[in-house]
């Protein structure tokens, strides 16, 4: 509950409207064990609200992410969503493609970048996507090849 609680007091001292509807999105992430997409979301959502709209949800969603509450990770399949990772300066991460366990990385490499000439940087995003260790195993298992 505490997660949920930051992430509300969050949207309010952006000066959101505390609805029953942003509680429950807020309580959806703080719950979730992984990623969820927009789908997911709306499909949850849409339980309790049956007249709530995709456009609404995924306007929430932009919004969170703006805030910094959610992190969004593109996937091959599509954009999902988690809860923000706890670590607290800028980093990226390591994305498993079976399991979506999601590892940090602790270097940035944009201060090694050359940037063009005249060119700002405003914001970036760095991910690699791989299998963690315990897939690998199991995609190996699977396969029928030593490990």
């Amino acid at each position: 509950m505490r997660e949920t609680d930051a992430i509300v007091r969050r949207m309010a001292d952006s000066g959101l409207r505390i609805t029953e509807q942003r509680r429950m999105l807020a309580r959806l992430f703080a719950e979730a064990t992984g990623y969820l997409t927009p789908k997911d979301v709306f499909d949850r959502m849409q339980q309790v609200y049956p007249g709530l709209s995709f456009d609404t949800v995924y306007r929430n969603l932009r919004v969170m992410h703006e805030l910094g509450t959610i992190e969004q990770i593109v996937f091959e399949e599509g954009v999902k969503f988690k809860l923000r990772c706890e670590v607290p300066h800028h980093h990226h991460h390591m994305i498993c493609l079976q399991c979506e366990k999601t590892l940090p990385i602790s270097t940035c490499p944009m201060p090694d970048t050359e940037v063009p000439s005249g060119f700002q940087v405003v914001k970036h995003k760095f991910e690699v996507y791989g299998y963690c260790h315990d897939c690998q195993e199991d995609r190996a298992d699977k396969a029928g090849l030593p490990t």
